[in-house]
C-alpha cells in the first residue's frame, strides 16, 4: 500500500489520521509518509523510500532507532511480562541512574509521558507551595493540560491556535504568561515558575545571558518554585541535563524523550523533601497504572548506560559543524538562514532577507510564517533528507548521524534552497 492509501485508512478512523497534531502536514501541505521502520539515523516508509531522519520521534532516539542493544534490552523485559501494577527493579535502577546523574536532583517519579510530568510537577508544586499560580513563557510548550495549554509553541503554534478550544477560563486563570528571556517580577502568589531551559518548541531560542540565573534568583526572593521542563534537553544537553550546562539548579525537573530509549515514558523530581509532599507520604495525589513500565525502563536505563557527556559533546561539536554548513550552503544559493545550537540541538529559520536570530516568540513567529518552509521542508524531503512538518519543531541529530549524512543534509540544503530563489 502506498502512503496515500494508508493517510486515507488512518483519516477514516483517526481525527485528522494522526495520533498527535505535530505529525500532520497540515502546516506544510501534502500527505505525511507512514513509517514502516527505522535503523539508525534512517527511516523507511511503506513505499520503500529510505529518508534520512532528523525527526528522531522529536527527540526520543537519542542512539537512532532500533539500536541493536536498547532491541535486545528491550527483549529481554518483554520476556518477563510487559506490566503488573506493582514495583519493579527497573524503575528503581532508572530512578537511581537519574538522581546519580542529575546534581540536586534526590527522587524521581515515573509517569507515561512528558505532558503528565509536566502537569503533575505543577500540581506538585501548588500544593507544595499553597499556592495557586503558575508563571510560563509564551512560546514554550509544557504539553497538553489545560492549564499550561495557552501560549504554547509547537503543534499549538503550529496550527495557529493562540490554545485550544475545550480549555475554560478558569483552568487557565491563574496561569500568567511573559516573554521568554525576560525575568518577570513575581509575588508571593506565584507558586511556580516553568520554563524550557532552552526553548525548543518555538523553533530553537537559546537562553540570553543570565536569563536562568534571573529566574532563579526572583523566584528565591518570593518563594516560589523553579521548574525546568528537560523533557527535549535531558540527558541530551550533557549528562546532568541543563544543570550542568548552564549551572542553575532548579527546584524540580521534568522529563521525558531520552530516558524512555524510545518508549512511553516521563519523569518529576526534585529534592527529597519537596517530593515528600506526594501521596502515598503526603497530600498531593498523582498515579499510573503504567508509570514505571518495564519495557519503557529496560529501554531507558540501556540508553542511559550508553551515553556519557563526552559522547554529547562530540555529538554538540557535530551538530555545530552541521549547524554552520548549512548557513553557509543556504547563503551561497542567495537565501538567508540562521541555525542556532545550543549544545546537541539545533534549529533552522529561513527569510528571504538578513535577520536577528529570534530571542523570543514574537520575533519567531513571522519566520515561521513566511511561507519558506514549508517549500524547504519538501524539498529536503524528496532529496531524502527528513525534517519534521512544522517551522516551530527543531532539528534532532542522534549518535548514529554520521559525518558523510551531515554533509549530505548541508548539500541538499543548499540545492532546495537555490529552487526557491525568487
Amino acid at each position: 500500500m502506498t502512503n496515500d492509501e494508508w493517510f486515507a485508512r488512518a483519516r477514516a478512523v483517526i481525527p485528522g489520521g494522526v495520533d498527535s497534531p505535530v505529525r500532520s502536514f497540515a502546516s506544510v501541505g501534502g500527505v505525511p509518509y507512514t513509517v514502516a521502520r527505522g535503523e539508525g539515523a534512517y527511516v523507511e516508509d511503506v513505499e520503500g523510500t529510505r529518508y534520512l531522519d532528523y525527526v528522531q520521534s522529536y527527540g526520543a532516539s537519542l542512539v537512532g532507532h532500533a539500536h541493536p542493544e536498547v532491541v535486545a534490552a528491550l527483549a529481554r523485559a518483554a520476556a518477563g511480562g510487559s506490566t503488573f501494577g506493582a514495583p519493579t527493579p527497573g524503575e528503581v535502577l532508572l530512578a537511581e541512574a537519574m538522581t546519580e546523574a542529575v546534581a540536586g536532583l534526590e527522587q524521581v517519579r515515573l509517569v507515561s509521558s512528558g505532558t503528565e510530568a509536566a502537569m503533575s510537577a505543577v500540581r506538585l508544586a501548588r500544593g507544595a507551595t499553597g499556592r495557586d499560580r503558575v508563571v510560563k513563557f509564551d512560546g514554550c510548550y509544557h504539553g497538553h493540560s489545560d492549564a499550561l495549554l495557552v501560549a504554547g509553541g509547537s503543534g499549538v503554534a503550529q496550527l495557529g491556535l493562540p490554545g485550544s478550544a475545550g480549555v475554560t477560563a478558569g483552568a487557565v486563570g491563574d496561569t500568567l504568561v511573559a516573554p521568554y528571556n525576560e525575568v518577570p517580577t513575581l509575588d508571593e502568589s506565584v507558586a511556580c515558575v516553568l520554563v524550557e531551559p532552552v526553548a525548543c518548541n518555538m523553533n530553537l531560542v537559546a537562553p540570553a545571558p543570565g536569563f536562568l540565573e534571573g529566574l532563579r534568583a526572583e523566584c528565591d526572593r518570593v518563594g516560589a518554585l523553579l521548574v525546568f521542563d528537560e523533557v527535549i534537553t535531558g540527558f541530551r544537553l550533557a549528562r546532568g541535563g541543563a544543570e550542568e550546562h548552564f549551572g542553575v539548579t532548579p527546584d524540580l525537573w521534568c522529563f521525558g524523550k531520552v530516558i524512555g530509549g524510545g518508549l512511553p515514558v516521563g519523569a518529576f523530581g526534585g529534592r527529597r523533601d519537596t517530593l515528600s509532599a506526594l501521596a502515598p507520604e503526603g497530600p498531593v495525589y498523582q498515579a499510573g497504572t503504567l508509570s514505571g513500565n518495564p519495557l519503557a525502563t529496560a529501554a531507558g536505563l540501556q540508553v542511559l548506560s550508553m551515553v556519557e557527556t563526552r559522547d554529547l559533546a562530540g555529538l554538540a561539536a557535530r551538530v555545530a559543524t552541521l549547524a554552520r554548513a548549512i548557513e553557509a550552503a543556504v547563503a551561497d544559493a542567495g537565501l538567508f538562514c540562521r541555525v542556532p545550537t545550543v549544545g546537541a540541538l539545533a534549529g533552522i529559520y529561513l527569510a528571504a532577507e538578513e535577520f536577528a536570530t529570534p530571542t523570543n516568540a514574537d520575533q519567531v513567529r513571522p519566520l515561521a510564517t513566511n511561507g519558506l518552509y514549508p517549500r524547504f521542508f519538501h524539498g529536503m524531503l524528496e532529496r531524502g533528507v527528513a525534517l519534521a512538518p512544522g517551522a516551530y519543531e527543531i532539528l534532532f541529530t542522534s549518535l548514529a548521524h554520521t559525518d558523510a549524512d551531515l554533509a549530505r543534509t548541508a548539500e541538499a540544503a543548499g540545492d532546495v534552497a537555490r529552487s526557491l530563489r525568487p
